[in-house]
């Protein structure tokens, strides 16, 4: 099966959401005309790390937010992995990835499990308590939010579910950018799954976002990669790649759960 993914390497307005939106909108409009069947976005692409202000910025339960992608991934006919936005629930402020389906559809919701502290996370923020994984046009899928892929246990209970694809989306800054690179060969190597990553590009008044967008392969080849500037990163994943990497090396058979 294969799938034509559009990741959307851009910079974003600190703590502007009707520029982003509107950004945003132009962005995923060029990617659906190249063709593209899965479209997607980096973290927090409508607010920045703005985090002092996200009581102000942050969206209702993310309604706003998830009405303006469906409209989109319906009118264009393409699924969107809506990277994460600034929501404002019950509980506190998260940060929020939104999949629409190409019906325009919300097929998954998580906020950010792991939260950074570097980046003040943790004062501003309370972390999400949803599953990770999701179904898109019958593939096992998951998806998860920068910091995330620095905790492989989270990520191998994906794999384990029967996860192919894992989505991850970030403001992932410079000067760690090889650790970037690493961790999700890694991650895609050791659950033998595609890795489609999308990070931001440019600077907020505290960061430089390294960009280096990437799809990893189940061999842990890089398939593409964004360097670091504003671009639309294309490229197509044979998702049948998965299930024969799995059965030349029969790594979950071979698991033994009763000793970790």
């Amino acid at each position: 099966m294969m799938k034509k993914i559009a990741l959307i390497q851009m910079d974003v307005a600190y703590g502007d959401p009707k520029v982003n939106f509107a950004r945003v909108s132009k962005w995923v409009m060029d990617a659906a005309s190249t063709g593209a069947d899965i479209i997607v976005l980096p973290e927090l692409w409508d607010t920045g790390y703005d985090l002092k202000r996200f009581d102000m910025l942050a969206d209702r339960e993310a309604k706003a937010t998830t009405e303006f992608l469906s409209d989109l991934a319906e009118e264009l006919n393409v699924v969107i992995v809506g990277g994460s936005v600034a929501e404002q629930a019950d509980d506190g402020m998260k940060n929020t990835m939104l999949v629409v389906d190409a019906n325009g559809e919300l097929v998954h919701k998580y906020s950010k499990l792991h939260l950074f502290q570097l980046m003040d996370e943790h004062l501003h923020l309370v972390e999400g308590k949803d599953e990770a994984d999701f179904e898109l046009d019958g593939v096992p899928s998951a998806g998860f939010i920068c910091y995330d892929i620095r905790f492989p246990e989270w990520i191998r209970k994906s794999a384990v579910n029967g996860a192919k694809v894992m989505y991850v989306v970030a403001e992932w800054p410079e000067p760690r950018i090889d650790h970037w690179r690493t961790l999700l060969q890694a991650r895609a190597i050791e659950n033998q799954c595609f890795v489609v990553a999308c990070n931001r590009v440019g600077a907020d008044p505290n960061n430089e976002f390294g960009g280096m967008s990437l799809v990893v392969d189940p061999w842990g080849e890089i398939v593409t990669e964004g360097g670091s500037d504003e671009k639309m990163v294309l490229t197509e994943i044979d998702l049948d790649k998965v299930d024969d990497v799995r059965q030349q090396i029969p790594i979950f058979r071979d698991r033994r759960e009763e000793r970790y």
